[in-house]
């Protein structure tokens, strides 16, 4: 059986999720904004959500309908096939988001959106009671411009939640939008890599995954895992042929963070995530950061100055730092920050920008040529 999923991502990272998708060899793969579409079989679930680094969950697309009124709501939910996907036994909660809409009120949305999907299976599942004792499907909605987006969530824990990363630092960096940043800079594994503000060290992390080239999913479960109707052999599949895309070398990665709490942390996240013998990390200040080696690329995530610390904190910390980078020679450096007037504390006008998200937080990655 066909099915149409859907992956929402961190605005300025669909480009990205879908070139990710793509090179799956997972079938009309398509861009919308916050999200990308594709077409696939009950194998590519698994495929989907094992090997994803910037996505934020896989969503089976249960169907569509116009919402400007409930009735309206209540009759094309009623329409769309949910016995396919939810056994007579299956837990079904509602969830979800309306904007620029007339069915403003998600209590109510999630309310009649629930009758509906029970209607539909008590007629087609020929039962007068559901119990829902069984494994859970997880519907999502999403109404927009009074247009409902019906969907059931085969990720539980969204994408980001790798498994490494049991505790972040006061402003942790989402997993994928470090893959992100690692997929920007190019990296394939060849150059040395620095992150002097590494954190709970998931730069880092994220660079050494992409340069073994193992699946960010390996390591973790899946609320569909437990599906009734999706067959175990298409996990084992999944992860064994992730297995057999991982390469095995020597790779020069390294954070610095002046904490020594953080550097304990991004450790033992980088034993959880099996890549510790690809990282060093060592507690240094970034401002007299130094590498004599031509050519490398930094990767990194400075301060903002929104939640750990004041604004002229940060710009003293990015000042310092852009003199202490003006003596490497060769190095590339993609820096992500919040802060408008970045570019001129640190002393350097980036090569190119680019607009990403770090959750609510509008942000730019500097990239440095």
């Amino acid at each position: 059986m066909e099915f149409e999923f859907c992956v929402p991502c961190l605005f300025g990272l669909e480009g990205l999720c879908a070139d990710e998708l793509k090179r799956l060899n997972l079938h009309n793969v398509r861009t919308e904004n916050g999200r990308v579409l594709f077409s696939g079989g009950a194998g590519d679930i698994a495929k989907a959500n094992i090997n994803l680094r910037t996505g934020e969950r896989v969503l089976l697309v249960a169907g569509g309908t116009r919402a400007d009124s409930f009735d309206e709501l209540f009759e094309g939910v009623r329409a769309m096939p949910w016995e396919r996907y939810i056994p007579v036994d299956g837990a079904f909660p509602v969830k979800g988001h309306s904007l620029g809409s007339k069915l403003h009120s998600v209590p109510d949305c999630q309310r009649i959106i629930k009758k509906a999907a029970v209607e539909r299976l008590k007629s087609k599942h020929k039962t007068q009671w559901l119990k829902e004792t069984g494994v859970k499907y997880q519907i999502q909605f999403s109404i927009m411009n009074d247009v409902a987006a019906l969907y059931i969530d085969t990720t539980g824990a969204g994408l980001y939640k790798r498994g490494y990363r049991l505790a972040g630092n006061a402003a942790p960096l989402r997993e994928t939008l470090a893959a992100a940043i690692v997929k920007l800079s190019r990296y394939r594994g060849r150059e040395s890599v620095c992150d002097p503000f590494c954190g709970s060290g998931t730069i880092p992390i994220e660079a050494a995954l992409a340069a073994i080239n193992r699946a960010p999913g390996m390591n973790r479960s899946f609320q569909s895992q437990k599906w009734v109707w999706l067959e175990r052999r298409v996990w084992a599949d999944a992860v064994q042929e992730a297995k057999s895309r991982e390469f095995h070398g020597s790779y020069d990665i390294w954070g610095g963070d002046i904490d020594p709490k953080s550097i304990d942390m991004a450790t033992a996240n980088a034993k959880r995530a099996g890549v510790s013998s690809h990282i060093r990390f060592e507690t240094a200040d970034a401002l007299e950061f130094w590498r004599d080696v031509p050519g490398g690329i930094i990767m990194t995530n400075p301060p903002y100055g929104e939640r750990v610390m004041l604004h002229s904190e940060a710009e003293s910390i990015y000042r310092g730092f852009g003199i202490a980078s003006k003596k490497l020679n060769d190095w590339k450096m993609y820096i992500l920050s919040s802060h408008a007037e970045f570019e001129r504390i640190l002393g350097k006008t980036a090569s190119k920008k680019r607009k990403l998200y770090n959750g609510m937080i509008k942000c730019d990655l500097y990239m440095y040529y």
